[in-house]
């Protein structure tokens, strides 16, 4: 979403670098580049114009202009400036502590992803240790109640049996009650959007706040509709006053506006942010990650969570001995790709890791994360013994897996090189290095 942005920031960047000494002339040119990229970037006028403000005041001191480094000064100035845009701290979703239930309201307009949302939230949940509800309050949707419900089956969350008869204020209701006796501390009250902002539907979710008290308030936003977005946010928060924003679509081309605005805006900070289509594709929001992602810097602590979360340590601990008696088999390199596949996509993960961002050799890269399916089938062809031992596939067995695969013979034949090659590899690496490689199950 920031690609653009990150890009002109990282030129400009290397501008002011360019010029050794700074002059006020030369950080003025360069503020006026960056204000423009921000407008470009769909950020709020007045957002831009203060955020610029700010910058200018400190980069015109003489510790900036009469330093060795002054290129590197302004670059650390925006990216504490950035961090405090996006809202300068992490914001945790608001739950009861004690054995109350806890009940979120998620809120929006129709479209913005309210629904899929509150499956994803469910399992982020779950797996902090919560024990969700989800409850179907969207009685208006067409089969908005039978989707939740395939969702909460997808992830194995109970859903509140609502129908569209009910009245959505009685459903919330209820559904504590329901909570209480199915032991769950938590419910995700999944309520009705409309296109537009309107007095019937807020006096609705005004109604069902009263009714459960709820512990937190999230507005769900659709990042693609820029500083849309945040004038919605404004009015749902006059409202209801909302505890926060889940921003949905952040990994789409839209100029990303509103994560930069939304905060500045409303006072309301983003708890979270959906990352793709699948329901593991949403993470909590810190605004010095995100700050540092839009300048390039990459994002390490994120790319360690994501990383650790797909990581079975008596797992680890077993492949880096295979690794040690390079018995490392075709079963263990399947397991591996599945595994860092449940990170996310390869690209985005590259961008994690300061430096990689920025290189021109995997900038414009574009990894095919079909080939990772194809590959998995192949694997998956082959009898438990051709994946212990590889070098029995002759040309007939080729021909087998690829027709149980669904994929060309040249298809299993590159392959099998490419193991081959890692086999290789893997060889020469010298046992400290095997040790973290084994440690960070990264077998190619």
């Amino acid at each position: 979403m920031f690609e653009n942005l990150s890009d002109k920031l990282d030129n400009i960047f290397k501008t002011l670098k360019g010029h050794g000494k700074l002059s006020s002339k030369n950080i003025e040119d360069g503020l006026r580049q960056v204000r423009l990229a921000f407008l470009e970037a769909d950020v709020h006028y007045k957002v831009a114009k203060t955020f610029i403000s700010e910058i200018k005041e400190k980069a015109l001191g003489s510790e900036v202009l009469s330093s060795l480094t002054p290129g590197q000064q302004i670059i650390k100035i925006v990216n504490e400036s950035l961090t405090n845009l996006l809202g300068q701290k992490h914001h945790e979703i608001c739950l009861e502590k004690s054995s109350v239930v806890s009940s979120i309201m998620l809120v929006g307009l129709q479209g913005s992803g309210k629904t899929t949302t509150a499956g994803k939230l469910a399992l982020f949940l779950r797996k902090q240790g919560r024990k969700p509800l989800l409850v179907p309050a969207d009685v208006y949707r067409p089969a908005a109640i039978e989707q939740l419900k395939q969702l909460g089956k997808q992830i194995g969350v109970p859903v509140f049996n609502s129908d569209p008869d009910m009245d959505p204020v009685e459903i919330c209701k209820k559904a504590l009650l329901y909570a209480v006796d199915m032991s769950c501390n938590t419910i995700l009250c999944d309520t009705a959007g409309r296109l537009h902002v309107e007095n019937e539907l807020m006096d609705e979710l005004s109604k069902i706040k009263k009714s459960v008290s709820p512990s937190d308030i999230l507005l769900v936003a659709d990042a693609m509709t820029g500083q849309d977005a945040v004038n919605i946010a404004g009015a749902f928060n006059e409202c209801l006053d909302i505890g926060g924003v889940v921003l949905t679509k952040m990994d789409g081309d839209a100029r990303g506006g509103a994560a930069l605005s939304i905060n500045a805006v409303t006072g309301k900070p983003i708890k979270f942010i959906g990352v793709g289509e699948k329901l593991n594709d949403f993470e909590a929001f810190y605004p010095e990650r995100m700050a540092s992602r839009i300048l390039g810097m990459g994002d390490v602590l994120t790319f360690i969570e994501k990383a650790q979360s797909v990581v079975d340590e008596d797992r680890a601990i077993e492949l880096e001995k295979k690794l040690k008696k390079n018995q490392f088999t075709l079963e263990d390199f399947k397991d591996q790709m599945v595994r860092i596949r449940k990170m996310g996509s390869i690209t985005d993960i590259i961008k994690m890791i300061p430096g990689l961002g920025k290189s021109k050799q995997l900038k414009n890269l574009n990894v095919d994360e079909k080939e990772f399916v194809r590959i998995e089938a192949i694997i998956n062809s082959m009898t438990p013994k051709e994946r212990r031992n590889h070098s029995i596939i002759n040309g007939s067995r080729r021909k087998r897996i690829a027709c149980g695969s669904g994929t060309k013979i040249q298809d299993v034949n590159k392959l099998l090189k490419n193991y081959a090659q890692v086999m290789k590899m893997l060889k020469k690496v010298n046992k400290g290095g095997l040790k973290a490689l084994g440690r960070n199950m990264l077998p190619f």
